[in-house]
């Protein structure tokens, strides 16, 4: 009867206890049972009120406290919230406006870009004939100097003495009287309006003597004095001179740039001349040949077995310098 007046021990204590080792060893915290989580809550309940002796403050009521004070606290967020967010919508707005702003402005500069682009365009055109206008212009300028010129003569090679300056008209008439007596006999004037020197003043650096620049008063008898002068040397006193037409500067210059081709091709035997205003002709291969530019005539010889590398303008002037 002893044993059956002693207390029952649990049964089950360590199995239970193996089970919550095991629960907190898998979560890595305690587990609270049932028991000790309404203490909890049965400690932390509200008090009843000290001083009027009313019930105690229920569950509900703490709840609904609780819930007035989190809304009013997510209100106060809300609030701030939204004033960010108007005041991002309000920069959005402003960017947006200043974007439309950058657009307008774009296509203003695009089309301003265009309309210059035309113009510019234009302003070539013109150009481009204000261009071509002058040069028909200066080659109409440098032509009617050049039939001014027609009754002229330039003499090369004439010493530069004072007795000859002073007398340059007399000694001119003479000098052609006795070269070409045949004009003379056929009733032609040798005499010419004036004569005189090419620069007007002297350049003491230079040994050469200056070119004369006579004016006759017959065209004919300027041009009879120039065939003769094609046909034989000139000389005054033994000393050979030169006499060709008198033309403007810039025709003389053109003249001058054919200098090398020209005697290369009197070497070669092509008869070559130089025709107004400045276009070189030879005579190859049974016919005669005109060529108004450098560029043309290389052009030609280049195709020419016979020619071919014989006037490398560029080669020689390289070996003259």
């Amino acid at each position: 009867m002893a044993n059956s007046t002693e207390p029952q021990k649990p049964q089950n204590t360590k199995k239970n206890k193996k089970k919550g080792e095991t629960l907190d060893t898998f979560y890595g915290a305690k587990i609270q049972n049932t028991e000790q989580t309404e203490d909890n809550i049965k400690e932390n309940a509200p008090k009843p009120s000290k001083g009027n002796g009313n019930s105690p403050q229920t569950y509900e009521e703490f709840e609904s406290e609780m819930t007035k004070k989190m809304e009013a606290f997510w209100e106060e967020k809300l609030e701030i919230m939204q004033k960010k967010f108007t005041h991002l919508q309000n920069q959005f707005d402003q960017t947006v406006k200043e974007n439309q702003a950058l657009k307008a402005r774009i296509r203003q500069l695009e089309d301003n870009d265009r309309v210059k682009e035309q113009e510019s365009i234009k302003q070539s055109q013109n150009t481009k004939k204000l261009e071509e206008n002058i040069k028909y212009l200066t080659d109409k300028v440098i032509d009617l100097e050049n039939r001014g010129r027609r009754d002229n003569l330039r003499i090369i090679g004439l010493p530069e003495k004072p007795e000859i300056n002073t007398k340059l008209d007399m000694l001119i008439q003479r000098y052609n009287q006795r070269k070409c007596p045949e004009i003379l006999e056929q009733g032609g004037n040798t005499a010419t309006d004036r004569a005189h020197r090419t620069p007007s003043t002297l350049n003491p650096q230079k040994t050469t003597p200056r070119n004369v620049i006579a004016k006759f008063q017959s065209y004919q008898t300027k041009e009879k004095i120039l065939q003769e002068a094609r046909k034989r040397q000139f000389r005054y006193k033994g000393m050979p001179i030169r006499v060709t037409q008198d033309l403007a500067s810039s025709t003389l210059n053109d003249r001058k740039a054919w200098n090398m081709i020209f005697r290369k091709a009197r070497e070669l035997g092509l008869q070559p001349r130089i025709s107004y205003p400045a276009k070189l002709t030879i005579y190859f291969q049974g016919k005669v040949w005109a060529f108004n530019k450098i560029e043309d005539f290389q052009l030609f010889a280049k195709k020419r077995p016979e020619l071919c590398g014989k006037f490398d303008t560029e080669n020689q002037r390289a070996r003259n310098t």
